[in-house]
């Protein structure tokens, strides 16, 4: 296991990533995947599903043989908390703030954030899926990548090209609440669009089918939940051919007071 930052959010904090592989000080070629996890603000439990995959790889590597494979065989990147900045917001004061966004200031306004989850380059604002205005829940920023936690997820990714090869094969975003897996396009509804091959519709189908057997959550193409646009799952099989999903697992009711537990980065810089 190796602990790093892939860049910095707006107000300075560290967004951690972990590699987890049999020898993580070589590059030998193996396939990867990426798992991240806090987009928005207030989706806490993704973090925990993040803290614990990693828990997993690392602790069950001699007892389990499944674990054993996946280590020895393939390179995971793990990325706890694209959006520390809201997080550290939305658990301010006591109490949840129920926030989403990021914490960067919109300049043409007083409004405050922008929904990384829409600021990816592919197809960013094209299709209703997000919104212009600064002061909305889904708003998309200036610019494609004009949040520099998007430009953080963007620059690794683009690192993982080797020999004109990008690495990463799959990706996992993780979310809360709903019970779904999630798979391309997000932007347009139609199931076989012009900009995707069939048999890679049939390989998301399938990966998608399987998931939901291991965990009885249902799956969809992630348009038919609701369109979005500059989605980080659309833009990585566009750009890398990277079989990305949405995982959105179920939240289980929390009061509305609790004890905060300590900052991820103070945990994870300790590692």
């Amino acid at each position: 296991m190796h602990i790093f930052s892939i860049g910095k959010s707006y107000q300075g904090r560290d967004i951690w990533a972990a590699k987890v592989s049999s020898d993580v000080s070589l590059e030998k070629g193996k396939p990867e995947t990426l798992v991240d996890a806090l987009h928005h603000a207030d989706e806490h439990l993704s973090i925990e599903q993040a803290l614990f995959l990693l828990e997993t790889l690392t602790s069950q590597y001699e007892t389990d043989p499944l674990v054993n494979r996946l280590v020895n065989e393939r390179v995971t990147w793990i990325v706890f908390a694209v959006n520390p900045d809201g997080w550290e917001y939305d658990l301010s004061g006591g109490k949840y703030q129920h926030w989403r966004k990021n914490r960067q200031p919109v300049k043409t306004s007083y409004d405050i954030g922008t929904d990384i989850n829409r600021n990816y380059g592919y197809k960013w604002g094209c299709c209703g899926g997000s919104s212009a205005s600064a002061w909305a829940w889904n708003y998309r920023g200036t610019a494609p990548f004009s949040t520099p936690e998007a430009q953080a997820i963007r620059n690794f990714v683009n690192g993982r090209v080797i020999g004109g090869v990008q690495m990463i094969k799959t990706q996992v975003s993780l979310h809360t609440a709903g019970g779904l897996i999630l798979y391309p396009y997000c932007y347009t509804k139609t199931a076989l669009p012009s900009d995707m091959k069939a048999d890679d519709h049939a390989v998301f189908v399938k990966m998608a089918q399987t998931m939901a057997g291991l965990d009885g959550y249902k799956y969809e193409q992630s348009s038919y939940l609701y369109v979005t646009d500059g989605d980080e799952i659309d833009w990585l099989y566009h750009s890398y051919g990277v079989f990305a999903s949405r995982w959105s697992s179920i939240r289980p009711r929390q009061p509305q007071r609790q004890r905060r537990r300590p900052a991820l980065n103070s945990r994870l810089a300790s590692q």
